[in-house]
């Protein structure tokens, strides 16, 4: 009988992250075919505190071992594109003065994903030397950004390194849907394939 290291307790979470990633199977995208280097590390949204906490100390680990991670939070990248397009201030005076609907329109069109948000982390890659890439921040903005858009726009930017997606929901294939990332194990819409559950990797 196998176990879902999925459900397992964090620490045995952190012990198949650790050797998987360090791996040089891993790091040198062995045995994808032709498939992008992502990978989906699903998580309870009840565990984001832990999981973050969990994410330094695997990014320390793994630098011990000569593993470079770069870290992309897609939150803080997103307050860095608007501080950079002088749209800061105005978001924060004009927030509480809009419905939900219109402020998310707002910050979709600032923030676009092709024009914005990819070549700011486009940048962050080329310029910053690294083995693997951590992406977290995904429930921090939601619904202005989508995870399944930000993957399908990184696939020819993000490539020559594996990406790892710390996402608070589940990551689920079935025959009837396909594969969906599922938000908060709520949100079932976000349609995306091409990405490889972390915990359904061997080592």
């Amino acid at each position: 009988m196998t176990v879902d290291t999925e459900t397992q307790p964090i620490p045995e979470r952190f012990k198949h992250l650790q050797a998987l990633i360090s791996s040089e199977r891993f790091l040198k995208m062995q045995g994808l075919g032709k498939e992008v280097p992502f990978y989906i590390c699903p998580y309870r949204p009840s565990e984001a505190i832990e999981m973050e906490r969990m994410q330094k100390q695997l990014k320390n680990k793994l630098s011990q071992t000569g593993v470079q991670v770069l870290e992309i939070n897609l939150y803080d990248i997103s307050v860095e594109i608007l501080k950079e397009n002088g749209d800061w201030e105005w978001y924060l005076e004009e927030e509480s003065k809009m419905t939900k609907e219109e402020l998310k329109e707002e910050l979709q069109s600032i923030l676009d994903i092709e024009t914005a948000l990819v070549p700011a982390i486009g940048k962050r890659i080329t310029e910053e030397p690294h083995d693997v890439i951590f992406m977290s921040g995904v429930g921090e903005v939601y619904p202005y950004i989508r995870s399944h858009n930000v993957l399908n726009n990184l696939q020819s930017t993000a490539k020559d390194h594996p990406m790892v997606m710390f996402f608070p929901g589940a990551y689920t294939h079935s025959l009837e849907s396909g594969a969906s990332l599922d938000l908060f194990g709520r949100l079932h819409d976000d349609k995306y394939y091409r990405a490889f559950n972390i915990y359904h990797c061997e080592i």
